[in-house]
C-alpha cells in the first residue's frame, strides 16, 4: 500500500482536519489506530470511515458536543474496511507488509535507527532498580546501532524484514516493562482506560476493546520510562 508507513500521521492529519483542528489525538486514539494497523486495516478505509463518521455527525439537525475522539468513527471505519475488502475480492493484496516508498532510504532508515539508539540510552530507566530492564534497553540500543550499519551497508534488509526484528524488539521490550512495572501503577492506568474507553463500549467488539486496553498500556508504559516507539510506522 503506497505510504504505509504514514498510516498514523495521515490518519492523525486527516481527523483533525475533519474535526476542525483542537486538541491533538489522545493516548486512546493512538491506540486505537494502531489497533487498525495490526489489524491490516488498509489506511483508505480508516479515512474513508472518519469522512462517512463526520458526514453524518454534520447532518444531524442539532450538535450539542463535538466530536472528541477518533473512538467516535470506530464502526464507519470498520465498514468502510468491510465494504473494501469485499471490492477486492479475486486480488492478492497483502496490507500487513509495509511497503517501501520515497522516504526511506537506507541513510533515513539509519538515522531513524541511531536515534532511538539515542533514545534509549537516555531513558528513565533507574540505574538500581529494575536492573533487567535496564540491561535490555542498553542491549536493545546495541542491536538498533547494529542494525543501523546493516541498513547501509552493500547490501541492506528488505525493509519487511527489519520491520519484523523491530517489531521483536518491540514486543519484548512490552513485556520487560509490564513485568517491571509495580502492580499498582498497572491498576492505575487499566482504570484509565477503562473509564476513557466506556463512551464507546457500544460501538466496539470485545475484542478491540481488549486491544484497545494493551495498546493502551503499553503507550503509557513507555511514556513512564521515556522509550521510543521502534516500528518503522512511527518515523
Amino acid at each position: 500500500m503506497e505510504n504505509y508507513f504514514n498510516y498514523f500521521t495521515e490518519i492523525e492529519d486527516h481527523y483533525l482536519r475533519r474535526r476542525g483542528g483542537g486538541l491533538l489525538l489522545s493516548t486512546l486514539d493512538w491506540s486505537l489506530i494502531e489497533t487498525w494497523k495490526d489489524a491490516g486495516i488498509p489506511l483508505q478505509a480508516v479515512l474513508r470511515g472518519i469522512d462517512g463518521a463526520f458526514d453524518k455527525y454534520d447532518q444531524r439537525p442539532t450538535k450539542t458536543k463535538k466530536i472528541n475522539s477518533l473512538a467516535y468513527c470506530s464502526q464507519e471505519v470498520l465498514a468502510a474496511a468491510e465494504d473494501m475488502k469485499e471490492a477486492a475480492v479475486g486480488t492478492s493484496v497483502d496490507a500487513s507488509k509495509p511497503q517501501a516508498r520515497q522516504g526511506f532510504e537506507p541513510d533515513v532508515v539509519a538515522e531513524f535507527l541511531i536515534r532511538n539508539a539515542e533514545l534509549l540510552e537516555r531513558a528513565n530507566v533507574p540505574k538500581q532498580s529494575a536492573s533487567s530492564l535496564r540491561t535490555f534497553v542498553l542491549d536493545t540500543a546495541k542491536t538498533l546501532r547494529n542494525l543501523a550499519h546493516e541498513t547501509t551497508a552493500n547490501k541492506p534488509a528488505r525493509l519487511e524484514d527489519l520491520e519484523r526484528r523491530l517489531t521483536v524488539l518491540e514486543e519484548k521490550l512490552f513485556a520487560m516493562l509490564l513485568t517491571s512495572a509495580p502492580d499498582e501503577e498497572v491498576v492505575t492506568v487499566r482504570a484509565e482506560a477503562d473509564r476513557d474507553l466506556a463512551p464507546y463500549r457500544r460501538k466496539m467488539s470485545g475484542a478491540q476493546i481488549e486491544q484497545l486496553h494493551k495498546q493502551y498500556m503499553n503507550k503509557r508504559l513507555l511514556e513512564k520510562y521515556r522509550l521510543p516507539r521502534l516500528s518503522l510506522f512511527y518515523m
